[in-house]
């Protein structure tokens, strides 16, 4: 396909360890933009190695993280930047693992905060079941905080250790509060001021739809177009991508990980394949 046909855009929905080379391949073949899956990919070094081989080619690179366009959370954001809870000083999350499902938040966490990237990472695993989804290895619960570049902390907490949480997303400021995916609440708010919940209207929308794909695959053909940077753009998912695999490295060395990060490789395979974390076999997903 790459060879016969003219191709402006390609999206790519294979397995992540699939991700890098069908990345390079359609860069190399001169198509103007992909649009790929995420997670970024299996291993670190791939991952940078996507977007360094986009970029010296100029071609668009955007991943799949469409919680972007989604009301609850872009609401979130507004709500923040109108200084409707004071300054942000922490982000809390949760969710099932931080590889597979939680790259959505890791990101959504940089939407919240500016795109900043993260300043040092540190994180415990337990892998004590061999869990995979989509051929990835994934931790069955762990803890993750990190600082970001501009001082705002963060946690996440995944697998069993996220009932921890009480939230999908929770934006803490100087004077009040924000949560995305309270129970059955898509979004609510304690504003500077008071001390009530107020529920905010979403209309149909909750944390995975509708229409979120639709708006994400719209906004990497207009920036395209008008030659800007997408949402969805490497840069971005590579900021989360690096707490991600920094969050597994911490728990590999068992110490704080200073960014950048400088591995090649998955440190939760590593520890896998060396039998150090002893998980028993666990059907795929």
């Amino acid at each position: 396909m790459l060879e016969k046909e003219d191709l402006d855009i390609v999206s790519i929905c294979v397995w992540p360890h699939l991700h890098a080379q069908l990345v390079i391949d359609s860069a190399i073949a001169g198509v103007r933009a992909i649009h790929c899956e995420k997670p970024m990919a299996d291993k670190w070094g791939d991952a940078r190695l996507m977007a360094q081989e986009c970029e010296r080619r100029g071609v668009q690179l955007t991943f799949n993280h469409q919680r972007r366009f989604g009301k609850p959370f872009y609401i979130a954001r507004n709500l923040l930047k109108a200084g409707e809870i004071g300054e942000l000083v922490r982000l809390e999350g949760s969710c099932g693992d931080i590889f597979e499902y939680g790259t959505h938040y890791v990101d959504m966490f940089g939407f919240y905060n500016d795109e900043y990237p993260a300043k040092w990472v540190i994180g415990q695993i337990d892998c004590r079941t061999e869990k995979r989804v989509f051929g990835l290895l994934l931790e069955d619960s762990g803890i993750f905080n990190w600082q970001y570049q501009n001082g705002v902390y963060a946690i996440m907490a995944t697998g069993q250790a996220s009932k921890t949480i009480g939230a999908h997303n929770r934006l803490i400021g100087t004077e009040g509060m924000i949560e995305v995916g309270a129970g059955d609440i898509p979004l609510r708010i304690k504003r500077r001021g008071s001390g009530t919940w107020e529920n905010i209207d979403c209309g149909n929308e909750t944390l995975h739809g509708p229409d979120f794909i639709r708006r994400a695959i719209a906004d990497i053909v207009d920036a395209l177009e008008k030659g800007r940077e997408p949402e969805t753009s490497a840069r971005r998912a590579l900021n989360a991508t690096e707490i991600i695999f920094a969050g597994y490295e911490s728990s590999r060395r068992r110490s704080r990980i200073d960014l950048p990060l400088t591995i090649m490789d998955n440190p939760l395979v590593d520890m896998f394949e060396k039998g150090e974390l002893q998980a028993k076999p666990k059907q795929n997903i």
